[in-house]
């Protein structure tokens, strides 16, 4: 939030690469100017580049307050809000709208409204393409410099984009707890040297990677970082036919714990009794925990708005991940070839130790061997039991998996 003092001091020092002014018309209750499109323009430019602050009801040009009635303030305040929401893409996260009174050169009392909008951790397209800003105003990218700043934000993959920066972040937004399995002290240079931490202009954030493992709550700086787990009673996606639900949060780790207990609780047992007691499950549950923990790993952190999903339903378990597939594998190749999406999270989750019991059905004791054994693993475990392959598809941008339920031991007699 700012200050009045604070806002005055901004305009007292014009327009830069930091701040614009917009002088605002509203008429019964609508905001005819700034444009809805200009403005998107505008509050991405910010985005894109270093961050910056529009104070509504100053002149541009002079630098008068001219202020906005306080009637207005709060048509203003929505179009602004709705703005950041609706008109940039993907929608941006670290913005903040307010109000504030401030005395003008005459010593009135004036009403003005802000948007405070950070560096952001994606490029934003806005309602007329691509915009940075430069000096006191935006500019349209051109495609080298599209291409340059996406290079920059990792989503071109020139720099892995688990170790990039997470603006507005810092050592306070990791758990103590949670660090220190991966470091001896809690220095910021013993985090920096695991890339826990990370320096963008001479200031120092949590990366990307450090958030997903040392943050109890990553999903409220990497938008929709969390896996989401749905039952259902038939063979298809259907909420009437929804039996249960659950959304799991906190680090990387205790989301694959979570997911995995889930397909566990629904994981039905069919048994028969001849010579001795015969026991079958649907689906090999070290097989889930593979899938699980490829999903996490692989899945692609950069794209906004987008959940690792399973779904279990009568005949099949799906896991959705987002993202493509990294470099240049096929769903042909998973099983003979490995490449890694987050190397620095590959590297972590192989440092974090499974409980005994846990290790003990999953064959291993660590999350990650990181001997390229996992996509195998989820073939042999699942074939053994259903007779039918398990299939990775291509849909719609995510890597799906498909997981055959085994037929019942009752229904095989």
């Amino acid at each position: 939030m700012l200050t009045a003092s604070r806002v005055m001091e901004m305009v007292r020092t014009s327009e830069n690469s930091g701040v614009e002014f917009k002088e605002a018309r509203i008429n019964s209750n609508r905001v005819v100017d700034p444009h809805r499109d200009g403005l998107s323009d505008e509050l991405a430019a910010f985005a894109n580049q270093s961050g910056g602050t529009v104070i509504f009801g100053v002149t541009d040009n002079t630098r008068q307050i001219t202020g906005i009635a306080p009637s207005n303030i709060g048509t203003l305040v929505r179009y602004v809000s709705e703005i950041c929401h609706d008109s940039v893409d993907p929608p941006l996260v670290d913005f903040y709208v307010g109000d504030v009174l401030v005395t003008n050169e005459s010593g009135d009392e004036r009403h003005l409204v802000y948007v405070q909008v950070g560096r952001s951790l994606w490029l934003h397209k806005s309602s007329n393409g691509y915009f940075y800003r430069h000096g006191d105003s935006k500019r349209e990218m051109s495609t080298e410099h599209l291409l340059r700043v996406g290079q920059s934000r990792s989503q071109v993959r020139i720099i892995s984009f688990d170790e990039q920066a997470v603006p507005n972040t810092g050592l306070d937004t990791l758990q103590k707890n949670l660090y220190l399995r991966f470091v001896v002290d809690d220095k910021q240079s013993s985090l920096g040297k695991r890339r826990l931490l990370a320096s963008h202009d001479n200031t120092t954030h949590a990366t990307v990677a450090g958030i997903l493992m040392c943050s109890p709550v990553p999903d409220q700086h990497i938008h929709n970082s969390y896996i989401q787990a749905v039952f259902y009673r038939g063979k298809d996606r259907d909420a009437n036919y929804q039996i249960d639900a659950k959304d799991c949060h906190g680090p990387l780790d205790e989301q694959i714990i979570c997911a995995y207990n889930f397909v566990n609780q629904y994981n039905r047992l069919s048994a028969r009794k001849e010579v001795g007691r015969e026991e079958k499950p649907q689906y090999s549950m070290r097989a889930v925990f593979e899938a699980l923990v490829n999903a996490v790993v692989h899945r692609d952190y950069s794209i906004h708005g987008s959940r690792i999903r399973l779904f279990m339903f009568a005949d099949r378990l799906e896991i959705h991940s987002p993202g493509a597939l990294a470099n240049t594998l096929t769903v042909d190749s998973l099983i003979d070839n490995q490449f890694t999406r987050n190397e620095l999270l590959s590297r972590l989750l192989s440092e974090v130790s499974l409980n005994d019991g846990l290790g003990t059905t999953v064959g291993r004791r660590y999350f990650l061997e990181r001997r390229g054994e996992g996509v195998g693993i989820i073939f042999r475990e699942s074939e053994s039991l259903s007779a039918r392959r398990p299939v990775y598809d291509m849909v719609d941008g995510e890597l799906k998996l498909t997981i055959h339920a085994a037929e019942s031991l009752q229904d095989s007699t």
